[in-house]
Formats: structure tokens, C-alpha cells, sequence
């Protein structure tokens, strides 16, 4: 249970309702055992011949001309008593269960806020799949502990304490002889639940699993048909669901021999009420109504018992469950803004020899680079894959931390300015572009927390030269789009992307090879906007296109992670060296 002492939290928060849900939870047993003791007195007394019947405090006349009215009367008191047990059993429900609700619905807030503030390092190592299956399927097993598992335990309780204090106002010597199986029930779920919980946590390893191939296999449905492979892909899911099967069997196994032995037990417990409840009639130490209530008290304890390998199960399988959320709730990003002062970008830029080497890689992807970039000043990176261009970008974000060296924006190391308010300065047009399942204009929109009118989307949308696209489409910027904007050409995606940038009025744009599938025309277009937006102190644009930067101030030419080259456009190409000889192979490729 340790891992779901983490959920104590919110059981403080709702601790009235739950202290509410208990009495609710006492109040209906009190009135479920007072039926068995309402029979007791009533049988008793018919077969003693007392026409005068006191039970729990009511009077009845058993006089032979008031049978039937007698018998209506102990019919209703009868019906009574399970009609008011029956309303604490609903408001029982209404607080407890609720409860579990409201702390689901805080948990998931709770993990899914987690989520939005880890890291790049975080989510490089796990998959889309595992995460949605801990804020969905294991949060769920964790209501069933919350809800049903701990509103039965409660019943349990109660119920228990209540049964036996009455069993023992009986007959003591009986009560213990009835409860000889417990402890031997107890033991086998103390043993059990072990094994419960180890089969528990390899079923949820297996779901994960199960829920990044369906997530991956529709989020690149498209490439699997290109490819073909469906088969395949069908075949990867069968296998998983097997493995996912065969572990829920087991859990299927245990519950099967689990619940029968239980009832077994309780069924033994039934028979020496009646046998040893019998014996001890003929000595006058328990009446016949005794016997009766005996064997009503036993069963009124059957589904609680009965029920005690299915709770244990729920709250293995919710410990197992919290365990997973707990190793993602417990990890702590790795980058964290401490400086919450005021901002204001200005426009330099200085990497010192920095150095950054991706984890589980053998080779720096960035080898003691050096560059400064002025305010105004528009800079390219250019390189083979590889080279350490998108990298630059990731380590001015701050989205990883470089392993040695420094990075000074406005002559200030980066780790000591507000994180936050920089950002918020920034507009980042990534490499891979990703739209919501939502209207144009709204995709757009998304690049900034202010409210913004249909006039600046439509501007934004004109200097990423996909305005007349948009509103080429019957809904124009109100389309909805489909997942990662699939109505969209890639070149449309792209424009969009750089459009939601833009509408941040961003002081310094970075752009990622985003405009890789347009054509050198439309790029040419793009460019000249972008340079007329006066709200761009610094554009740094990183492509292996020079088509896209040989306009740029400053154009740095990376080679395996270092520095090869730096000037202008002309410079580079008078220096005839790296980006000389890049510039006319793209070139005789335009060419042919």
C-alpha cells in the first residue's frame, strides 16, 4: 500500500464527505442487522406462546383475532427496516462514490499539469502510448481502489463489527465456534493478493505497450498503407493482445480458485450455526430464533467475505496502477525556471564554446562552438543531417542544457534570465509541423495567449503567403482540419506554422527548416515578408537549402557539429570552401 499513501492528500481534502459516506456506511448496517434481531424476537415469541411482543422497542399484539394484522404489522416493520437500510445504502453511494470521482478528476488534472512542465529528455524516452495509458487506464484502476474498494471495505468493517457484537449477545461459545474459517480466509488472501499484485503490474507493462502500437499505428496510418504493411502491423497488435490476454488470465485464474474457497469457507460457517446452533438448543443456551438470526447473521456476511478476493484484486491492481503514476509524477524536469523577474530581449545572442552531447550518444552533436549574433541581425545555419543545426536551436530554447560551455543572451548567461519571458519573446517554427484538430484560424491563434482579431490572423496568414490557400477552401480560415492537419499539402502546413509564429510578434523568430516543401518562389516570398516584419529584432533560420539563407547577415556552416565556416553569402562563396562547394551541387540539382 505504499504507493497509494500518495492519494492521503486528497482523501484530507474530501475528508467531510468521506467522515459523511462512513456514517452513511454505519447507519445503513445498523439497520441491515436489526432485521435479523427483529425475526429473532419475533419467532421467539411465537413459539414461547407470548401474546405480547416487545421487539426492538416496538409492541405487538399476537392475539389469535390479530394474527393477520399481526403479521401485516411485523410484514412492515420488516419492510421498513430494508427501505430505510436501503436509503443509507443510496446516500452511502452519493458521498463515497463521488468522492472517487472528484479525486479522478483532480488526478488527472494533477498528472496531465505534470506532464506540460518535464522536459525533452522526458518525452525522447517515453512513448506517446504509455503516457495516455497512465492518465487513462491506470488512473481508472485507481478510482475502482477509491470508490467501490474502499466504500465495501468500510461496509466490511462495520458490518463485521456489528454481526459479531450481536452474534455474541446470542451465544458467545458460537459466535467463535461460526468464526473458526476467518482466519483461514484471511491467511489465504494475505497470500494471494501477492501474487495478485505481480501479475497486476506485468498486465499493465503489457497495456502500455499495447497503447503505443495502436497510437503509432494510427498516427502513421497513412506510411503503413504506403508501405503495405498492414499484415505486419496486425500481426505486431495480435501478438501484444495475446500477451496482454494471457496476463489477465491469470489474474482470470486466481479470482477463479479465490472465490470459491471463500465461499466454501462461508459456507462451512453456515453449516456449524445450524449444527452446533441446534446442539445447543437442546441445553437451552440458544432458542430456535437464535439459530435463524445465526444463520442470517452468516450470510449477511457472505458477499462482504465473498467480496474480499475482488477488493483485494482492485486494490492490487490500483497499487500496481500508482506505482506507474508515482515514477512519472515523481520525476522532476530537468531544466526549471528559478528567475521570475522582468525580461526584455535585445537582440544579442553569444554561444562560448559550447558543447552538447545527446544522452546514450557516443558523439557530441555539438563540439565547442563559438558565435555571437548581433540585434538586427538575421543568421543562417547551413550543414549536412547531422550536423548540429536543429541542436543550436533546441540549446537557445533551453530545452536541453549544453555539457559544457555557455550561452549569454543580452550579455547574461541563459540559466539566469526568466526562462519564461524569453520564450514568450520567441516564435519557433519547428522542423516537424504539428496542427490541432481544429479550424485554421484556431491553429493559428494557438501561437499566442492574447486575444487576437480576425483582421491579425488574416495579416499573419498574408506574410506566410497561405492566405489565398486558406480561403481557397469553402469554409476558408473556419475549416476544420483533421488530425495533424492531414486536409493540409505539407507546404500548407508549413506556412501555417510559420503563421502561428508570427502572431506572437515575436522579437526573435527561429525558423527549422520549415520551409523545406515549398518551392524556391514561394520561399523567395516568405523571406521578403519576413524581413518586413518590424516586430523581428533577430531571425535565425537553420535549412540545408541556401536557397533559403543566402540572403541572411551572417551564415555559419556546420560540419559533424563544429563551425567550418562563417561570413556572407558572397564571402562564403569567394572562400570556395565547404559552402562553396554545397552551393553548386544545389545548383546543378536545380539545374537538372
Amino acid at each position: 500500500m505504499k504507493s497509494l499513501r500518495y492519494l492521503n492528500k486528497y482523501f484530507l481534502k474530501y475528508k467531510w464527505l468521506l467522515l459523511l459516506g462512513t456514517l452513511f456506511v454505519v447507519a445503513s448496517n445498523y439497520f441491515y442487522i436489526k432485521m435479523p434481531v427483529f425475526l429473532k424476537d419475533v419467532i421467539d415469541s411465537i413459539i414461547s406462546g407470548n401474546n405480547d411482543v416487545e421487539v426492538i422497542g416496538l409492541h405487538i399484539d399476537m392475539e389469535t383475532n390479530n394474527v393477520v394484522r399481526a403479521a401485516l404489522y411485523i410484514g412492515v416493520i420488516y419492510l421498513s427496516l430494508a427501505v430505510i437500510k436501503g436509503i443509507f445504502v443510496f446516500f452511502m453511494r452519493q458521498t463515497i462514490i463521488k468522492v472517487s470521482r472528484f479525486i479522478e478528476f483532480d488526478l488527472k488534472n494533477e498528472i496531465y499539469a505534470h506532464y506540460q512542465v518535464l522536459g525533452y529528455k522526458f518525452y525522447k524516452k517515453n512513448s506517446t502510448g504509455d503516457l495516455m495509458n497512465r492518465i487513462a487506464e491506470d488512473v481508472s484502476h485507481v478510482r475502482m481502489y477509491l470508490g467501490p474498494g474502499i466504500m465495501y471495505n468500510i461496509n466490511l468493517v462495520a458490518l463485521f463489527a456489528m454481526t459479531v457484537y450481536q452474534m455474541i449477545n446470542i451465544n458467545a461459545w458460537l459466535t467463535l465456534i461460526v468464526l473458526i474459517p476467518l482466519p483461514i480466509m484471511s491467511y489465504l488472501i494475505y497470500k494471494v493478493s501477492e501474487r495478485i499484485n505481480a501479475v497486476s503490474l506485468q498486465a499493465q507493462k503489457e497495456q502500455s505497450g499495447l497503447s503505443t502500437i495502436v497510437q503509432e499505428t494510427f498516427s502513421g496510418i497513412r506510411v503503413v498503407k504506403a508501405y503495405g504493411r498492414e499484415s505486419e502491423v496486425n500481426e505486431r497488435f495480435v501478438g501484444s493482445t495475446k500477451k496482454y490476454k494471457g496476463k489477465l488470465m491469470k489474474l482470470v485464474f486466481i479470482n477463479s480458485l479465490f472465490q470459491p474457497t471463500i465461499m466454501c469457507l462461508i459456507g462451512l460457517s453456515t453449516i456449524l450455526a445450524i449444527y452446533v446452533g441446534g446442539l445447543f438448543s437442546f441445553t437451552g443456551e440458544v432458542s430456535f430464533g437464535g439459530i435463524v438470526a445465526f444463520v442470517s447473521f452468516v450470510n449477511s456476511l457472505t458477499w462482504p467475505f465473498a467480496s474480499l478476493g475482488w477488493l483485494t484484486s482492485i486494490i492490487q491492481r490500483a497499487e500496481a496502477s500508482q506505482a506507474r503514476i508515482n515514477e512519472f509524477l515523481h520525476e522532476q524536469p530537468e531544466i526549471v525556471n528559478e528567475n521570475h523577474r522582468e525580461f526584455t530581449f535585445r537582440g544579442k545572442i553569444e554561444f562560448r564554446n559550447v558543447t552538447f552531447t545527446y544522452e546514450g550518444a557516443n558523439e557530441p552533436a555539438i563540439k565547442n562552438l563559438s558565435f555571437t549574433i548581433l540585434p538586427g541581425e538575421n543568421v543562417a545555419f547551413v550543414g549536412r543531417t547531422a550536423s548540429g543545426k536543429s541542436t543550436i536551436l533546441k540549446l537557445l530554447m533551453r530545452q536541453v542544457e549544453p555539457q559544457h560551455g555557455e550561452i549569454l543572451i543580452d550579455d547574461q548567461p541563459l540559466d539566469s534570465i526568466n526562462l519564461d519571458l524569453f520564450r514568450d519573446q520567441t516564435g519557433i517554427v519547428p522542423q516537424e509541423v504539428f496542427l490541432f484538430s481544429d479550424t485554421i484560424a484556431n491553429n493559428i491563434r494557438f501561437g499566442t495567449n492574447e486575444t487576437v482579431s480576425d483582421e491579425e490572423v488574416f495579416k499573419v496568414a498574408e506574410y506566410a503567403y497561405v492566405r489565398h490557400n486558406i480561403e481557397a477552401f469553402d469554409d476558408g480560415f473556419n475549416t476544420m482540419l483533421g488530425e495533424r492537419g492531414v486536409n493540409l499539402s505539407g507546404g500548407q502546413k508549413q506556412r501555417v506554422s510559420i503563421a502561428r509564429a508570427l502572431i506572437r510578434k515575436p522579437k526573435l523568430l527561429l525558423l527549422d527548416d520549415c520551409l523545406s516543401a515549398v518551392d524556391t518562389e514561394t520561399e523567395e516570398i516568405i523571406l521578403k515578408h519576413l524581413k518586413e516584419d518590424r516586430n523581428v529584432l533577430n531571425t535565425i533560420i537553420v535549412s540545408h537549402r541556401i536557397s533559403s539563407l543566402r540572403n541572411a547577415q551572417k551564415i555559419i556552416v556546420l560540419d559533424n557539429g563544429e563551425k567550418v565556416e562563417e561570413g556572407s553569402h558572397e564571402q562564403l562563396i569567394n572562400a570556395e570552401g565547404v559552402y562553396n562547394d554545397m552551393y553548386i551541387k544545389q545548383l546543378a540539382e536545380e539545374n537538372i
